[in-house]
């Protein structure tokens, strides 16, 4: 009898509203590359996303992609060309990176985990940001922590 091996899927494709609900409903920390449809998704940081899933072998973290012009909660992300990975945690939005800058993706990608584990093993308070993206008024990024 052959056993089959699993395939391990890198990222999560995530082409509308109702997948993009169900994805924040993942366990630990997501990792998004948001991306417009005429230019696609940020190719650059495939392999560093595949190194850092390879050396941590964390069920904790996912990646996925996601167009904004079919989701509308990412609305305000439209027009933009610059990479822009957003991090969720526990369905909040918990930190930005703008641009292909693979030193600062990983060093986030690392703290924001390391948080969500002292959140979910700890019961850590989760710190909560707003994306001035994100915000019709065009506010800069505040921290918001939970009660």
């Amino acid at each position: 009898m052959t056993s089959k091996k699993k395939e391990i899927i890198l990222q999560v494709t995530v082409n509308n509203q109702e997948l993009w609900e169900e994805m924040l409903g993942f366990k630990g920390l997501i990792v998004v590359d948001v991306y417009q449809g005429w230019c696609g998704p940020c190719r650059t940081v495939v392999n560093l996303f595949r190194k850092i899933r390879n050396e941590l072998g964390d069920d904790l973290l996912h990646f996925a992609v996601a167009e904004v012009d079919s989701i509308d909660a990412l609305e305000n992300y439209r027009g933009k060309c610059e990479p822009t990975f957003l991090f969720y945690a526990g369905g909040e939005f918990v930190a930005v990176v703008r641009g292909a800058n693979a030193p600062l993706l990983q060093k986030t990608i690392l703290d924001q985990l390391e948080a969500e584990r002292k959140v979910l093993e700890q019961g850590a308070e989760r710190v909560v940001i707003k994306d001035e993206a994100l915000s019709k008024e065009g506010e800069d990024a505040t921290i918001i922590q939970e009660e």
